[in-house]
């Protein structure tokens, strides 16, 4: 298969958030901005990538008896890494994204990838499946939190564009998630079908 091909899947075709609906805890947790968005969106990214990367290289190495505990242990160290580089260099993103980096250990995105590919082909289509994953549910992540944010503040990335006293309170916080998640599905699914 075309690296290209599995990287651009899992941007449109099986985006993790807007087709799959993977990872919505995550999701729906983190997306009160823009930044919240992309910084839990590119920490998603890099344990995919890498984790990917790792257990396609070691799968014939693990008996099947321990190949999910195996699997949850590679990705465990690289979400341990990415919680000390983000303490380290990001340390506000880290505070605000708080319990939702280790939980990346469970995120079923992480975990289905390397069960449903990773665990099945080479290193190589594996870190393009990683990236096209990742960088489609970045994209997702970002615009969700992009949206809630202007809804709600009326700034995009911090940016003001509307008088604030034009959000409206409800976008930032969790029903506000659920209703432009839901808005989103639905304008995507719309542009599919046209």
């Amino acid at each position: 298969m075309n690296n290209f091909k599995v990287m651009m899947n899992g941007i449109i075709k099986e985006n993790p958030i807007f087709v799959l609906l993977l990872g919505m805890c995550p999701t729906l947790g983190t997306t009160s901005s823009a930044i919240n968005g992309m910084g839990m969106g590119l920490a998603t990214m890099f344990v995919l990538i890498c984790s990917n990367v790792v257990i396609s290289s070691i799968k014939n190495l693990i008996p099947d008896m321990v190949r999910i505990p195996s699997f949850i242990v590679v990705i465990a160290s690289f979400v341990t890494l990415l919680q000390m580089i983000m303490q380290a260099y990001v340390p506000d993103l880290y505070a605000t994204l708080g319990l939702f980096i280790p939980l990346i250990v469970v995120n079923c995105i992480v975990l289905g990838r390397a069960e449903a590919f990773a665990a099945k082909n080479n290193p190589l289509a594996s870190m393009f499946d990683g990236i096209g994953m990742g960088f489609g549910f970045t994209i997702a992540l970002t615009l969700l939190g992009a949206v809630r944010e202007f809804l709600g503040t009326g700034k995009i990335f911090n940016l003001t564009i509307l008088p604030e006293e034009y959000g409206m309170l409800i976008f930032v916080l969790a029903p506000g998630a659920f209703i432009a998640l839901g808005y989103l599905i639905a304008i995507i699914n719309s542009l599919k079908k046209a």
